[in-house]
C-alpha cells in the first residue's frame, strides 16, 4: 500500500492499522510534513512483529511503484484553511494523477477518505477511475459509524 500526501492523522491511523495487519506500507510526504516520529516508530515496531513494514520517504513515484492500493487525503485539513494556498504549492508533486496511479500495480485500487478536492490531491480521472473505491469506502465508514453508535447507546 502507498499513502501519498500529508503526514497527518489519516496517515498516522493508516500506519498503525497497516502495521497491525501485516501490510507493507510506503508513505510519501513533502519534506517537513512527515508523520510524527513516535507514531512512525510504534508502527515500524508493530509492523515488524506482524510481518509488514512501514517506510516513510519523500518520493511519491517510489512509494506508488507496484502498490496494490494508493491512498491519499486532503492537503489542508480542518483548522489549516489559512495554509491551503501555500500547501497547494508545497504538495503539487504529490498530486495523484493518472500518470502516478499508472505506476501502481495493474489492478491497484485508489482510496480517499473524502471529501476530496478534485484537481488538488487527486485528479478527477483517478477519483472517478474504474478502480477507485472511494464511494465503497465511504459507505463502509457509514455502516461502521452506525454500528458504533448503536453499541455506544446500548441499543445494538
Amino acid at each position: 500500500m502507498a499513502f501519498v500526501g500529508d503526514g497527518n492523522n489519516v496517515c498516522h491511523s493508516l500506519m498503525l492499522a497497516s502495521a497491525l495487519s501485516g501490510v507493507h506500507l510506503r508513505v510519501a510526504v513533502p519534506p517537513g510534513f512527515e508523520p510524527h516520529q513516535d507514531i512512525v516508530s510504534e508502527a515500524e515496531t508493530s509492523a515488524l512483529a506482524h510481518g509488514g513494514s512501514i517506510v516513510v520517504g519523500n518520493d511519491p513515484a517510489a512509494a506508488v511503484a507496484g502498490a496494490d492500493v494508493v491512498y491519499t487525503d486532503v492537503w489542508a485539513s480542518m483548522g489549516q484553511e489559512t495554509e491551503a494556498e501555500e500547501r497547494k504549492q508545497l504538495f503539487a508533486a504529490f498530486h495523484i494523477d493518472e500518470a502516478l496511479f499508472a505506476r501502481a500495480a495493474d489492478d491497484a485500487i485508489f482510496l480517499h477518505c473524502l471529501p476530496a478536492h478534485r484537481g488538488e490531491e487527486v485528479s478527477h480521472e483517478v477519483l472517478e477511475h474504474p478502480r477507485s473505491r472511494v464511494f465503497d469506502q465511504a459507505e463502509n465508514r457509514m455502516h461502521s459509524f452506525k454500528a458504533l453508535l448503536l453499541h455506544l447507546t446500548g441499543t445494538g
